[in-house]
């Protein structure tokens, strides 16, 4: 139970964009997937992993880090169990491991500890 499985990492030029992927397997038949709250969260070397980008089990709210909002989006497609994120306009200080996360709750949050399964995360480099 709790799969998350990232993809779309890779090396990117300053100003360039990627779009993040993270397929969800959750619930025992992947059926009720879309009653989760997601989230993006990164982790640079040497650093605690902090917030990023998360979206409620029904796609209507929504919350950013200061350090990604006006660049970076969220979003989800239920009906293919996909959360993503499309990262535009990234600088060099974006490189880090990305990692997509899920609350048991249909409620958005940001702190860290709100979230019960986590992916393996995806690096992600932007180079100057």
């Amino acid at each position: 139970q709790g799969q998350l499985r990232e993809s779309g990492g890779g090396s990117v030029q300053a100003g360039g964009s990627l779009r993040l992927t993270c397929e969800a397997s959750i619930h025992p038949d992947n059926r009720g997937n879309n009653r989760y709250a997601m989230g993006w969260f990164r982790q640079g070397t040497g650093k605690e992993r902090e917030f990023v980008a998360a979206i409620s089990a029904n796609g209507e709210a929504l919350r950013y880090s200061d350090s990604v909002k006006g660049r970076f989006t969220i979003s989800r497609d239920d009906s293919k169990n996909l959360v993503f994120l499309q990262m535009d306009s990234l600088k060099p200080e974006d490189t880090d491991v990305f990692y997509c996360a899920a609350r048991n709750s249909p409620l958005v949050r940001t702190h860290i500890q709100s979230f019960d399964f986590w992916g393996q995360g995806t690096q992600v480099t932007v180079s100057s």
